[in-house]
């Protein structure tokens, strides 16, 4: 189309099966092309699962992975008895009731700034494994309609529900936030507690924490870059190259029987 070779630099590579709805890529072209032309010529071209949303001249030495200062990722969670098949390809789906209370319960004693490396997946050697979480949400949504729970000892069926965590930081390690998932699962299982994970943060030991979910449920919806309205976060000396899931993956450790 541009009778050019053209790289492309996104701001994070992410495993089969994750979403983005936020990715940022920049190049170089030659020629004078505006960007509402080249935004309509490159979808022409894309396959219909991928679209180009925006696009706008950046600054001469811009770069999409090394200057990003802050990332947002979400998790969607199916939690009922039988799966969503509408969102087969764009959640987790959990056939074990959870309890949404300790999951959020932990979830808020990760926020802040904590050597992450419990949660980094073998093969991402980096120069340092701390990691500021300056945000982190966890929704969920009952939808009575679908197949309820089972009543348990209380006498009542639960309905089932939807789960969406979000994480935001200046930087992920490798499957961070997939392995935080995981072990969140864990705590909504009744398998470990929310003050267990103080002690999961000073243990480094990613055999201790859970397993790593699996890649369909993660979207990245967020990237940030330094701008009048945008302060980069400090501490931490490796944040754009340290994105979830950038190194290829054989998700071992996500078959884990629930």
């Amino acid at each position: 189309m541009l009778r050019e070779r053209v790289k492309v630099t996104a701001s994070g590579r992410t495993d089969a099966g994750v979403h983005a709805i936020g990715q940022v890529a920049s190049c170089t072209i030659a020629g004078d092309l505006s960007p509402d032309v080249l935004l309509r010529a490159l979808n022409s071209k894309l396959p219909d699962d991928i679209r180009i949303v925006r696009c706008e001249r950046a600054a001469e030495r811009f770069h999409a992975l090394r200057d990003a200062i802050r990332k947002r990722y979400r998790y969607r969670i199916w939690n009922g008895p039988v799966a969503d098949v509408f969102l087969r390809n764009a959640a987790w789906h959990v056939p074990r009731r959870l309890d949404s209370e300790p999951m959020r319960q932990a979830l808020a004693r990760l926020v802040g700034s904590h050597d992450f490396a419990c949660f980094q997946s073998a093969g991402s050697p980096r120069k340092t494994t701390v990691r500021t979480l300056s945000d982190a949400s966890l929704g969920c949504s009952e939808f009575p309609e679908a197949t309820r729970f089972r009543a348990d000892a209380d006498g009542l069926e639960r309905p089932a529900q939807r789960i969406d965590i979000e994480l935001e930081s200046n930087g992920f390690l490798y499957n961070m936030a997939r392995n935080i998932v995981g072990t969140l699962v864990d705590v909504g299982l009744g398998k470990r507690s929310p003050e267990s994970m103080t002690e999961l943060l000073a243990s480094r030991d990613r055999r201790a924490a859970g397993m790593t979910a699996p890649p369909q449920g993660l979207t990245l919806l967020q990237v940030w870059y330094p701008s009048d309205d945008t302060e980069a976060i400090e501490g931490d000396s490796d944040p754009a190259a340290a994105c979830d899931d950038e190194l290829p993956s054989d998700d071992a450790d996500s078959t884990r029987s629930l």
